[in-house]
């Protein structure tokens, strides 16, 4: 069906309004670049925010689309999958390293609802039905989903605000606050749920010690520790488990009962997911938990298309080289608006110096955040970035990106910047 109206006329007419949208619409991508309905092309180091893990339509997975698309699409949980137990065992195989199950749903928010149900199952089925073993401990500025239960779970008000009551039993520490966590845990806590690398909090990495105490907590009071890898996970970090590049350079290793995955872990395609250790995921039997399109044919074919092809490709080795390269470029830079850069492989966060943004001309009459404001600014040099928080903006690039895409990347951020300072 033609019709005259735009894309931007459209959207106001018939789409909710819950997206605060950038005034773009893309109607194509390839690679690292993502085109709008005019033939704008942009380098795209949002990706989705954090999802096209190879870019924007790369062949595996137009392949895998096209060939297991033609074969089967749906056919229910109520019968045995191959493409969803080949999955399965890449995860368990490759990316844990470790014995244990593997749940398939829709979404990072879906994966770490299934991961709260877990937790309080396990309690239930270990300590009775009688136990008032049910909080589970998460950390200030986490993100864990929009669902009723992602927002309990996460330690932002702005999330929560009219929606009670919410889902009870969650208690929020700060993050990086090991003698806060250990005032928090008590015999009435079920799990430690938290990002090993907070991503909407403003790129916030979790110590050695923190990730130590909660490993000492969890055998002190018999409870799951679990990690929410949603963002930072499925190779973002140079490691398919981005808490394990944490330890790299420490003689100490944590291992989760229990890890959540989404956006990277399919590419582009709808697929969320969590692995749970052998001594606790005999809590979900039949009946207990279920997903109607989680982990169907076509999407746990496309998503281990995907995996296979970021092992194959030697992405996760290119994370690192390319972390490294921008981490020598902006050293060298001595601007004023960044005051630090922080995070692992290219989950990247630009803290920008506040102080500083308040004296660029036509910041403080925008209304917006510092973020924001210079995520405006680089997308108007045809670059897409997100901002992580009011003052991080994030650096998403995919897995696979070229020395040219980078190169390109440093090149317009630092102009920007400039331009700004010298308004």
């Amino acid at each position: 069906m033609s019709d005259a109206k735009t894309t931007t006329e459209l959207t106001d007419e018939f789409l909710l309004g819950n997206y605060g949208r950038f005034p773009v619409a893309f109607s194509r991508g390839q690679g690292g670049y993502i085109f709008d309905e005019e033939g704008n092309k942009f380098l795209d180091f949002a990706t989705g925010i954090a999802v096209c893990a190879l870019g924007h339509c790369p062949p595996v997975m137009q392949k895998a689309l096209t060939e297991q698309g033609g074969k089967l699409i749906h056919c229910s949980n109520l019968y045995q999958i191959r493409e969803q137990a080949e999955l399965g065992r890449f995860v368990v195989e490759r990316m844990m390293e470790r014995p244990g199950k593997v749940f398939f749903c829709n979404s990072g928010a879906e994966a770490n609802d299934g991961l709260i149900k877990l937790a309080r199952k396990r309690a239930y089925d270990k300590f009775g039905a009688e136990t008032t073993k049910r909080d589970i401990v998460t950390c200030r500025q986490s993100f864990h989903g929009r669902t009723l239960g992602g927002i309990a779970a996460t330690g932002q008000e702005k999330v929560k605000v009219g929606f009670d009551p919410l889902l009870p039993g969650f208690l929020h520490v700060p993050f990086n606050d090991p003698a806060a966590l250990r005032e928090a845990v008590s015999e009435n806590t079920a799990a430690i749920l938290f990002e090993p690398i907070q991503g909407e909090g403003g790129i916030n990495t979790a110590t050695v010690e923190f990730m130590a105490m909660a490993d000492r907590l969890r055998e002190q009071f018999d409870l799951l520790l679990m990690f929410d890898e949603v963002q930072c996970g499925s190779g973002r970090t140079g490691d398919w488990c981005g808490w394990r590049t944490l330890f790299e350079h420490t003689d100490i290793m944590v291992e989760p009962d229990a890890v959540s995955w989404a956006k990277g872990f399919g590419g582009g395609f709808p697929i969320g997911s969590f692995w749970a250790s052998d001594d606790c995921a005999g809590s979900l039997g039949p009946g207990t938990h279920g997903s109607t399109f989680g982990g169907t044919p076509l999407g746990s074919a496309v998503s281990l298309a995907v995996l296979e092809e970021i092992e194959r490709c030697g992405a996760l080795e290119n994370v690192k080289r390319q972390e490294a390269r921008i981490r020598e470029a902006v050293s060298s830079w001595n601007c004023p608006l960044v005051e630090s850069l922080r995070g692992v492989g290219l989950l990247l966060g630009f803290v920008l110096n506040t102080d500083e943004m308040a004296n660029v001309p036509g910041f403080s009459d925008s209304g917006q955040t510092p973020a924001l404001f210079v995520v405006n600014e680089v997308m108007k040099q045809h670059m897409l970035t997100v901002p992580a928080g009011a003052d991080v903006v994030r650096w998403l690039p995919r897995l696979d990106v070229p020395d040219a895409e980078i190169d390109e990347a440093l090149t317009i951020f630092r102009e920007v910047l400039e331009g700004l300072v010298s308004r």
